[in-house]
């Protein structure tokens, strides 16, 4: 459903517009709301509501007798907040999410199938510069050929 870069900047009043090749996907699987929470790599995860179900149910069936079961989702699920669209197809992301991204103003977004990630702009191109030389080892690794 999401895919490619985009390069954005959060507005004065700290809304971030989704690029429309993603809104248009969202509109084709009626997509209303989003939620975001804190992901993985120092970036935010952007989930449509059916999607974040599935992550729910999923991390849901986690034993919480186990501890890093429980600190996992703590973290994940405190995090989580559900975001609407203003007419213009801006979001507000809040500032705990923001900090913990390290977001000020420019950012990429980054669609990665089921998901859209949040990025500080220098964060994702530092990532992506370190992971880059290792693209090919690891597809090997992990796909069957």
């Amino acid at each position: 459903m999401f895919y490619g870069e985009h390069e954005h900047t959060i507005d004065r009043k700290g809304r971030l517009i989704i690029p429309s090749r993603f809104r248009e996907a969202m509109k084709e699987h009626f997509v209303e709301h989003l939620v975001v929470t804190r992901g993985l790599d120092k970036c935010l995860f952007l989930f449509p509501e059916d999607e974040w179900k599935a992550q729910e149910n999923r991390f849901r069936s986690l034993s919480f007798t186990k501890q890093e079961a429980r600190q996992f989702n703590r973290f994940y699920f405190s995090g989580a907040a559900e975001l609407s669209f203003d007419k213009q197809g801006r979001i507000l992301i809040p500032q705990y999410l923001k900090d913990y991204a390290g977001i000020k103003r420019d950012v990429t977004l980054v669609g990665v199938s089921n998901r859209i990630e949040v990025w500080d702009k220098e964060a994702w191109q530092k990532f992506y510069e370190q992971f880059k030389p290792s693209y090919e080892e690891i597809a090997e690794k992990l796909i069957d050929g």
